[in-house]
């Protein structure tokens, strides 16, 4: 069938009905099951032509208190009550499959992007706030350092520290100095 938007689309309905009047069902219609059958195809093409394929998709649920209203009256005529009038599936071609697959794939990388970007933003401010606290106390700094040092020795890894040039090592409670003797005394 074609929806509002010139969209091939396969349905598929479930009608529930019950026989309220045998005698009127054998005799006002020599196929009262193709007659239900006839009747819910029409109703279909007549709500579906108006609806386009993405609000169909979306609200198939809304489609069949419209559909059961145009399937009771005939019906009615040859003694069946028709209690319910139900989209089941929608079918859409291949081509129009892998667009909507395309969309949404869009839609769900970019709003990951939009949430790492958040979250870098946030680290950012984050880091930023720490950099004016280290700013104001100059102490901190080196409470960093020794956590950082103890949390590199409970769980066994290795930190290496850049140390400043000009850096003597003590020795004994002295300064060392590495020098190197050259041939000429």
């Amino acid at each position: 069938m074609l929806t509002a938007d010139n969209i091939n689309v396969k349905l598929s309905l479930v009608v529930t009905y019950q026989v309220a009047d045998p005698v009127k069902a054998a005799h006002e219609t020599q196929n009262w099951q193709g007659d239900i059958y006839n009747a819910a195809q029409l109703a279909l093409r007549h709500v579906v032509s108006g609806v386009a394929a993405e609000a169909l998709l979306t609200q198939r649920l809304d489609v069949a208190p419209q559909l059961l209203a145009r399937v009771q009256p005939d019906a009615a005529k040859i003694g069946i009550t028709v209690h319910t009038v139900e989209v089941k599936d929608v079918m859409l071609p291949a081509e129009l499959k892998r667009a909507f697959g395309d969309v949404l794939k869009a839609k769900q990388e970019g709003q990951a992007a939009l949430e790492r970007a958040r979250g870098e933003s946030a680290a950012l401010r984050n880091l930023a706030n720490a950099a004016r606290v280290l700013e104001g106390n100059p102490a901190l700094m080196n409470l960093r350092v020794l956590q950082s040092l103890a949390t590199a020795q409970s769980t066994g890894n290795t930190l290496v520290l850049g140390m400043p040039a000009g850096f003597v090592p003590m020795k004994n409670g002295k300064a060392s100095r590495n020098t190197e003797e050259s041939g000429d005394s």
